[in-house]
């Protein structure tokens, strides 16, 4: 079993968007809680948010998968950059509460050369300031490709942010098989490896979401630089074993490849096809 879709806009609305995701023939989603780039909020309707739910219900929905700004950065070495974050992310908190249930994915972060150990301990710092024991809302730390001085390109960076982390159930990871790649992790020939290593360092219980990319680039390159299903280097045979395997059955699993609305349709399908 899968649950499978991608991201879309929430321009339109959150009822539009699960209405454009049963038209595509997914049942989950992710969208960004604000602008990806520049940080600014849409307004909340309440009915809007219940107008989804129902649908989400009515459809058999998985879990949905929101997705935090890319301008949010927690281990920022400047102070007003990392206090926008803090922010953002306490903004974002709060309103994924009208979605109880569902998860906030995000970007661990850049320490912007303080240095990995202290780009780990301002992101726990930051979550345990928002984060709350009667939350109803699972942060996930997405898994990096390791590029410049991003956090999170090892199943131990994020391990060391969950260990610091006080509310232990409401965390997990965001498993992006781009990122992963491009850090250097062989999900290609060795993908039961990298899932029992991801196991024996995070626990496969925090595996809570896939992102499902493709890869421009070469194992290790470090580069994130997302490409269509079977079309890069990780190739539609190792995607495919990605979607059947038995330890990621009924997760939600999120295309962010490069698509227009098409092309999404048609990855959605070719994923369902295989079960």
């Amino acid at each position: 079993m899968i649950y499978i879709g991608c991201h879309l806009s929430v321009t339109d609305g959150y009822e539009a968007m699960g209405k454009t995701m049963s038209r595509f023939g997914g049942n989950t989603f992710a969208f960004f809680t604000r602008n990806p780039r520049g940080g600014k909020t849409k307004p909340i309707i309440p009915e809007d948010i219940d107008a989804l739910r129902a649908h989400m219900k009515k459809e058999g929905f998985g879990p949905l998968v929101a997705h935090g700004s890319y301008t949010m950065n927690l281990c920022s070495a400047n102070e007003a950059t990392r206090a926008n974050g803090l922010d953002m992310l306490t903004q974002d908190l709060v309103r994924m509460e009208l979605l109880p249930g569902n998860f906030y994915n995000f970007h661990p972060g850049a320490h912007t050369g303080q240095g990995m150990e202290t780009g780990i301990s301002q992101i726990a710092e930051a979550l345990n300031q928002v984060m709350k024991p009667d939350m109803q809302t699972t942060v996930l730390l997405e898994t990096m490709a390791g590029k410049g001085s991003e956090v999170g390109g090892t199943f131990e960076e994020l391990r060391e942010i969950i260990d610091r982390v006080e509310y232990k159930d409401k965390i997990g990871v965001c498993f992006d098989t781009c990122h992963t790649w491009d850090a250097g992790y062989d999900i290609v020939n060795d993908l039961d490896s990298v899932l029992h290593h991801f196991d024996k360092v995070i626990g496969l219980s925090k595996l809570k979401a896939v992102h499902f990319n493709d890869s421009k680039n070469d194992r290790g390159s470090h580069k994130d630089r997302h490409e269509k299903l079977g079309r890069g280097f990780l190739g539609m045979e190792a995607m495919r074993r990605i979607a059947l395997h038995p330890l990621l059955q009924g997760l939600p699993f999120v295309l962010e490849t490069p698509n227009d609305d098409e092309g999404y349709m048609a990855e959605i399908h070719t994923v369902l096809d295989w079960f």
